[in-house]
């Protein structure tokens, strides 16, 4: 730890949480391997989601991808098995902060 305790972010980082976190209220999942993602303050951005290597893999069938969604902690999820219920079985959801989300997009114009 840094001198007198403080953790240093990159100024994007630091940027982004003295405004305020953002909550996720949509996502759209996209042909390109993409998801479109809107938060609560209206902004949409676009995540790349490749390469799909990993625990992504399973991401790779474009019906599987598809089926994103928003779970009950505002992250980005897939249920690898939908027929397994994730909040029972948490290694069958793969899921993605909403933060690092933002900070990894491009701002939608």
């Amino acid at each position: 730890m840094p001198k007198g305790g403080k953790i240093m972010l990159e100024p994007r980082v630091e940027e982004y949480f003295k405004n305020g976190r953002k909550r996720l209220v949509g996502v759209k999942a996209n042909d390109d391997y993409t998801l479109l993602l809107e938060y609560n303050n209206g902004e949409k951005r676009l995540y790349d989601v490749k390469p799909l290597d990993g625990v992504f893999a399973c991401l790779k069938p474009m019906e599987v991808f598809k089926r994103v969604y928003i779970d009950d902690c505002g992250c980005v999820a897939w249920d690898k098995n939908p027929n397994i219920d994730s909040n029972v079985v948490w290694d069958n959801k793969i899921d993605l902060c909403p933060d690092s989300c933002y900070l990894d997009s491009k701002e939608v114009v």
